[in-house]
């Protein structure tokens, strides 16, 4: 249930991720690659139906997705890389949003906006963060998802925190992490260690 994509160029493309001089259109960029070659398992999970599909020969099975499409959930505003990254790969995805920023003192997940399909409940759905540092956020949305009815669910990271897996699997041992890197530990301000920074504020140019 917790997948670390152990391979060299997830590797050097992560590096990329954490040197301080990356520029902001290289950052996002590079998120794009690793999110593109994280989606190989992150997708293995996807719910799909067989059918028939004729080719040009002779009619055989095919796997198609199961109906409602899938959704994409992004934890604003970083999240928004992941499944910017996610959904060119998956384009029939769906794509909601779930608003959570961290109290600077208590540093607890405050929820403060919310868009979804309707159906949200039929829907297997993949949470995007870039970062899993207390797991605060995580746990928040997928709390939120499971009371809507969804199950299924899978989420997706760039960096975890060994609090923030230990505290997910905790919350929610039924829902599989995938991320492409496991850091040391969260500082004191729960910042992850080595880590890249803030997350959004490197992909958004708001250093």
């Amino acid at each position: 249930m917790f997948t670390v994509l152990d391979h060299p160029l997830v590797g050097m493309k992560m590096t990329t991720l954490r040197d301080k001089c990356t520029p902001p259109q290289q950052f996002r960029r590079t998120l794009h690659e690793i999110a593109g070659l994280m989606s190989f398992h992150v997708f293995a999970h996807l719910r799909c139906d067989a059918h028939d599909v004729h080719t040009p020969l002779e009619t055989t099975t095919g796997q198609f997705l199961q109906s409602p499409v899938p959704c994409l959930l992004s934890i604003l505003r970083a999240g928004n890389g992941l499944v910017d990254a996610l959904s060119a790969i998956l384009p029939e995805a769906a794509i909601g949003h779930l608003g959570v920023q961290r109290d600077p003192e208590t540093h607890k997940p405050v929820y403060y906006y919310e868009k979804l399909p309707a159906d949200i409940d039929q829907r297997q759905v993949i949470i995007a963060d870039p970062m899993l540092a207390t797991g605060g956020s995580a746990i928040m949305a997928a709390d939120r998802m499971k009371k809507k009815g969804c199950n299924g669910l899978v989420f997706v990271c760039l960096i975890a925190a060994p609090e923030g897996v230990s505290a997910f699997q905790h919350a929610h041992p039924d829902i599989p992490i995938i991320t492409a890197a496991l850091d040391r530990q969260l500082d004191k301000n729960c910042y992850i260690l080595p880590g890249l920074g803030d997350a959004g504020d490197r992909i958004y140019n708001t250093v």
